[in-house]
């Protein structure tokens, strides 16, 4: 079995997408595993394909000629969306599809509808869909422990789409010294698992045009994937958390770093907008082992 795929990457997270148009590539779980897999296949932190929605089951509430991003995590499971994973699926539709992306394009995808749009120079931002934050006047509703950390953090739960845990650390010397390579333990339990970024908050600057921006520094520890060099919806979640800790007046606008680049959260009103780089790397053809292909 062959497969024709390209990879790509936002800010270091990086993905192998699929253009499967008609829905007539099956990408079962160990098929999965195995394009992730960075010694034996070719290595992501996920697999998105391009499928119009009338062909997966999840598109049903879409318009059948709309375009959805079916997603994986390198373990095979499904996820509900990927922020890092929109921006390079909208340059490989832009590529691929001929997409034009400069006033907008709606979406689908397991979390709901994304708006995607080109920015120029390699860049997008993605309409992220509403969000919300656990109600606690404490600022946070889970005990999260880290392997690395001396004692279990508060951590706060933040939905974008799909479960985040943010939790607050000292500083940059905690935030290096943290083992993200196994999966934080948060309690109580979310029922579907959850991501959990660790924060520093750095500061705000003004710029000459007025407007206030808040700068933080994460890492992430993605369910499903382990920690990856970037996340994209934990990047508003983070932008969410932090701002909602600083209370009013904080900044709308979040520069957020992560160990593969910037990039860049605003807030309005319920909604998020994420924005950053979309690099496609390589074209690929595939040769998928008999044993992984018949499972």
């Amino acid at each position: 079995m062959q497969l024709s795929a390209t990879k790509g990457h936002g800010t270091e997270n990086d993905f192998v997408l699929v253009f499967d148009e008609q829905g007539t590539t099956s990408l079962k779980p160990a098929l999965v595993r195995y394009l992730c897999d960075r010694r034996a296949g070719i290595g992501a932190d996920g697999v998105i394909r391009a499928v119009r929605a009338a062909h997966v089951p999840e598109g049903a509430g879409f318009d059948a000629t709309a375009w959805f991003m079916d997603y994986y995590n390198a373990d095979g499971s499904t996820s509900e969306m990927c922020g890092n994973g929109a921006r390079v699926f909208a340059a490989f539709l832009e590529r691929e599809a001929g997409v034009d992306l400069s006033e907008g394009l709606v979406i689908g995808t397991r979390g709901g509808a994304r708006t995607l749009r080109s920015l120029g120079d390699g860049d997008y931002a993605v309409g992220m869909g509403p969000w919300s934050i656990a109600a606690t006047e404490a600022g946070y509703d889970a005990e999260v422990t880290v392997p690395g950390l001396d004692q279990a953090r508060p951590g706060l739960s933040v939905d974008v789409g799909n479960p985040h845990t943010v939790v607050a650390v000292v500083d940059h010397g905690e935030l290096d010294g943290a083992d993200l390579s196994r999966p934080p333990l948060v309690n109580p339990p979310p029922p579907h698992g959850t991501n959990v970024e660790l924060v520093v908050p750095i500061g705000e600057t003004t710029g000459a045009d007025g407007e206030r921006r808040g700068h933080v520094r994460m890492r992430v520890h993605e369910r499903g994937s382990g920690e990856t060099r970037s996340c994209g919806t934990g990047a508003c979640a983070v932008a969410l958390a932090v701002r909602s800790w600083a209370g009013d007046g904080a900044p709308t606008v979040w520069d957020v770093d992560v160990p593969g680049g910037r990039v860049t959260v605003r807030i309005t009103g319920d909604q998020t907008i994420l924005e950053g780089p979309a690099v496609l790397v390589a074209d690929l053809t595939i040769t998928i082992p008999a044993d992984v292909a018949s499972r």
